[in-house]
């Protein structure tokens, strides 16, 4: 089995934007993406990727946040989502995020602090998943790639208007 490091699309690139579509077949295709997902987001440095951060349009994310005690991820800790939908979204936090399609790039974010999703593993069985704090912020993160908004999307007007200058910036000294 040989695992890809895929690319990772990078704001405004305007395949971000689409609206992914449910996975139908979970076969070995799919097994094969999941694994090269997990790869590249561990490569990355980041604990959440959604396929179309990969330029793949589908109900595909997978998660693997670090342990409080050592900040080391483990791969039994993956969490690997297909077809996600919210059953409950309660509470409010605010978050600071980053995103591996946003480089460099962070910003406190009003999200639920207690989330509730219904989802299929790779294998298409029904699961499901609660989950509060670090968890529910990110797989509200995630869950949004799936439907084209990014979290710079959220931000208030002028802290928007301060993301997109700051972007402009940083592309002319590269």
């Amino acid at each position: 089995m040989t695992l890809a490091i895929l690319a990772i699309l990078k704001y405004p690139n305007s395949i971000l934007r689409q609206k992914s579509t449910k996975v139908e077949s979970f076969d070995e295709e799919l097994h094969s993406f999941l694994d090269d997902m997990y790869e590249t987001m561990i490569e990355s440095g980041g604990v959440g990727l959604a396929a179309i951060q990969v330029g793949k349009a589908k109900q595909i994310l997978v998660i693997n946040l670090p342990r409080d005690e050592d900040k080391q991820q483990y791969k039994e800790d993956l969490l690997e989502i297909i077809n996600p939908t919210f059953l409950t979204q309660e509470e409010s936090i605010e978050w600071e995020e980053g995103c591996l399609s946003v480089p460099e790039f962070y910003e406190s974010i009003k999200r639920f602090n207690k989330v509730c999703v219904a989802y299929k593993d790779r294998f298409g069985n029904d699961k499901i998943l609660k989950a509060e704090g670090f968890l529910a912020v990110a797989l509200q993160h995630e869950i949004d790639h799936l439907n084209g908004i990014l979290f710079v999307d959220k931000l208030p007007i002028l802290r928007r208007k301060k993301f997109e200058k700051e972007l402009k910036k940083l592309k002319k000294e590269t």
